[in-house]
């Protein structure tokens, strides 16, 4: 952790999954200071009393700054002395910013460029932001308030000279907060039926530890402007759910279809068509260069590109599909799993 070596990392949003497993891989190295930045502070007493409780040697490089990314002030506040910044806080629910999408604007738009705007006047080094592959092709409000967050990194990104602006793109982060598969145990576990929306549906599937080394990838290989995206396997709701039941019980003739709820698609994107006319393949990864042209677009009605990348679009159906069994040893390896099947035993 040579890079992180006596530097200041800030996370917004950090009081959530994402930030709880930055704390957990990071706190033992020989960073100087994690900075936690979130508007709750229910769920910073629970973090603070928690790593107290299991890391009490070095806990005290948390240091706590309640606050929301809505307010420049009190982002500006908590970043004096702040080396890197990784940018969780978000909307994420897909629903609720169906019914409330100014809130989502609010949050995952505005708020971003206050973190954007105070990190370059602070003179932060990087700033990696979380987006989502709704973001990609988006028919919902958290996919547009994501792909219009990721515009805004992208225009900052050309005018920043001190900073480096990087933006990871992922999918769904099996038993983060809000997900599907700790529902899926209590349903199990009260006997009730497995509520599923369409079984057919695919979606990518990563561990939290996957989405914090996405990030890291940004932060050591991204270039100002980038976005990062990691090949991740994907596989059907359906075969999720079989994977849950085999781990936890249940009858798969308990599986019931509840439909598609608002704003949700069949598959989702990682890297779209036209991204795919510039991206870079790097193995595990596919790194989006920043479109450096400038505003001037006269010369382009004589001058255009010619040549363009053999890749195509990268989506749930056609990445690697899990069946499964694979799917059962992925879940079974989450952290999560491991403490809710111990609780059975």
């Amino acid at each position: 952790m040579s890079l992180f070596t006596n530097k200041t990392l800030m996370i917004t949003g950090g009081t959530g999954s994402f930030g709880n497993a930055v704390l957990n891989k990071f706190l033992a190295t020989d960073i100087g200071e994690i900075r936690i930045f979130s508007r709750d502070e229910k769920k910073q007493d629970d973090m603070r009393h928690e790593f107290q409780a299991k890391m009490p040697e070095v806990a005290d490089k948390i240091k706590f700054h309640i606050g929301d990314v809505r307010d420049i002030a009190s982002v500006r506040n908590a970043m004096n002395g702040v080396d890197y910044i990784f940018h969780a806080a978000a909307l994420k629910q897909v629903p609720s910013c169906e019914f409330f999408p100014i809130e989502a604007v609010k949050t995952n738009v505005f708020g971003t460029e206050n973190v954007l705007t105070a990190a370059i006047e602070e003179g932060v080094k990087a700033v990696i932001c979380l987006s989502t592959d709704k973001a990609a092709y988006p028919v919902n409000a958290m996919g547009t308030s994501k792909a219009m967050m990721e515009k805004v990194i992208v225009a900052k990104a050309r005018t920043a000279i001190n900073t480096k602006i990087c933006c990871t793109r992922y999918g769904n982060v099996m038993c983060s907060r809000g997900s599907v598969i700790p529902l899926w145990i209590d349903q199990i576990r009260a006997g009730n039926p497995i509520t599923i929306t369409e079984p057919k549906m695919t979606r990518f599937i990563m561990s939290l530890e996957e989405a914090v080394e996405l990030v890291l990838f940004a932060f050591e290989n991204g270039h100002s402007g980038d976005i990062l995206v990691q090949k991740a396997p994907a596989c059907t709701i359906e075969t999720q759910a079989k994977a849950v039941m085999q781990l936890f019980g249940g009858k798969e003739e308990n599986i019931k279809v509840i439909g598609i709820r608002h704003g949700e698609k069949m598959y989702e994107t990682l890297l779209t068509n036209e991204e795919c006319a510039h991206a870079i393949d790097m193995g595990n990864f596919y790194r989006v260069p920043c479109d450096k042209r400038g505003l001037n677009y006269d010369k382009y009605f004589t001058q255009g590109n010619k040549e363009r990348n053999t890749l195509t679009e990268f989506n749930s159906n056609n990445t690697e599909l899990l069946d499964v069994e694979q799917t059962t040893r992925k879940i079974a390896a989450l952290p999560y799993i491991q403490e809710r099947l111990a609780e059975e035993k």
